[in-house]
């Protein structure tokens, strides 16, 4: 990968070798009581539905209707999540959708007389519709209430994921090495690219130019680590104008020092809004730690029948990881040939051949995994619009094979942020669905609600861009063949 070659690099020991313990028991205690005072509702908007990705026994939506947002607010949790599944959207359907998020939640806030929180969970590399999320909900928000958004905290610190934010630069970790955000592939994603990984020149980029990286408040962690509790709540004290608050980490105890500090200025009357990666979602909204689930846990019933395992993710790390899963002889792989697509008879044709294919295999007691064809298609320079059509028409076919399926098969995995929203969303039906937990670190399993097409079936929501190269033959295997 040519990002290793970088000259900012950083190896892993070096960097953390020379950050300071800290006593985690007494950060946990503090930060108890400071939650215990809270009492805001939580609303985390989640842009695909890999951002569950640290949290149990949490409710996700996947549309944001007033009778859903009305249910996240009846709920004895602290905090629900929203799947916009915005990544795949346009930037005039993710203004559209976040205007009408922010009016609801409104209108359901003001019913209850309940205050309330809205995190915009982001990728922790850094990609999304950034900043015109959080522009629109501050705007709606501010509009049509007497709130006033002092800054936005900006956190996409990812343990699980490998992602860590030292010096206010943004890393990503590729085995032994850090290497900034800016530098690696998802930085040159054709949609959301970027160049900076300074987290202040990085807001700055995103804004045009509107929010200066020398107006940013930055949190570093040798005043985290520290324990310096009183000096960043005088920080979050004096940020202004909505601009950012860098927040630096590198593991969950940063987060928490930082969430206990935020509350304090939150409770002097400060008002933020978040642009975070899944960790903050678990600190702030009290997840308990719980263990990787078991097999006995995911597998509910006795099944003759195989499992699904459905590859639509295009990066460098899901390609290896597909290379690997190969290696399982108790799996079936189907090519589903996408690039068909501009020819719709013989695409078609080839939807039914792969939905037929699967069907007899899956009833028979084999596993199928279903890839699509590994090139990207690229129709030239200028033609992006004509691709994004195309990939919503792919989109569609790969999550049919999930909607016409006439036989329940034993689990589903789906490898991608995009595949996984749309076969959760359209090909199983969920309205509201059960986040069970994890089942290797950062790769989060649903309970699919009564209402969709398999009923509590695990739903594994493989991120494109986590895990070792193993880690997804590993996730099947643990799944059973």
């Amino acid at each position: 990968m040519g990002a290793i070659n970088s000259t900012d690099k950083r190896l892993v020991n070096e960097v953390f070798d020379k950050i300071p313990a800290v006593d985690r028991n007494a950060v946990q205690e503090m930060l108890k009581n400071e939650l215990a005072n809270l009492n805001k509702k939580i609303i985390v908007l989640d842009d695909d539905p890999t951002g569950v990705q640290t949290v149990h026994n949490i409710s996700v939506y996947t549309d944001w209707s007033v009778d859903s947002i009305e249910k996240g607010f009846g709920e004895q949790n602290a905090m629900f999540f929203i799947l916009t599944n915005s990544r795949g959207f346009t930037s005039a359907e993710t203004e559209k959708a976040h205007k009408e998020i922010a009016e609801n939640v409104l209108e359901v806030a003001k019913k209850h007389g309940k205050d309330f929180i809205i995190i915009s969970r982001g990728d922790s590399t850094l990609r999304g519709h950034y900043p015109l999320e959080t522009e629109v909900l501050k705007e709606t928000i501010e509009s049509g209430s007497n709130t006033k958004f002092d800054g936005e905290v900006i956190i996409p610190f990812f343990k699980e994921g490998g992602r860590f934010t030292v010096d206010n630069i943004h890393y990503v970790q590729y085995e032994d090495y850090l290497v900034p955000a800016g530098e690696t592939e998802f930085a040159k994603d054709r949609t959301f690219g970027y160049t900076k990984s300074h987290l202040g020149e990085w807001a700055e980029e995103k804004s045009d130019g509107e929010f200066k990286a020398e107006n940013a408040t930055y949190i570093s962690l040798e005043s985290l680590r520290a324990l310096e509790v009183e000096k960043i709540t005088n920080q979050l004290l004096e940020v202004s104008d909505f601009n950012k608050v860098v927040v630096n980490a590198v593991d969950y105890v940063d987060v928490e020092i930082f969430v206990i500090s935020l509350i304090k200025a939150m409770k002097a009357g400060k008002h933020f809004m978040f642009r975070s990666a899944a960790a903050l979602t678990k600190v702030i909204g009290g997840v308990s730690e719980r263990g990787l689930l078991t097999r006995e846990e995911l597998i509910k019933e006795d099944s003759e029948h195989g499992g699904l395992i459905i590859v639509g993710s295009h990066v460098k790390k899901t390609t290896e990881q597909l290379e690997e899963l190969k290696k399982c002889d108790f799996i079936e792989f189907i090519e589903f040939n996408v690039h068909l697509v501009l020819h719709p008879e013989e695409f078609k044709a080839e939807t039914d051949r792969v939905i037929e294919t699967s069907e007899n295999l899956i009833r028979s007691g084999k596993s199928v995994a279903i890839y699509t064809k590994r090139e990207r298609m690229d129709l030239g320079e200028g033609k992006k619009e004509e691709e994004l059509k195309l990939s919503v028409q792919i989109s569609d076919a790969v999550t049919s094979i999930v909607q016409r399926l006439n036989v329940r098969p034993k689990f589903i995995v789906a490898k991608g942020g995009i595949t996984s929203s749309d076969i959760g969303t359209k090909g199983l039906e969920v309205k509201r669905a059960t986040v069970a937990g994890q089942i290797k670190p950062g790769i989060p399993v649903w309970f699919t609600g009564e209402e969709s097409k398999f009923p509590g079936i695990s739903y594994i929501i493989f991120p494109g861009n986590v895990g070792a190269k193993t880690t997804l033959k590993e996730t099947v295997e643990l799944l059973g063949k």
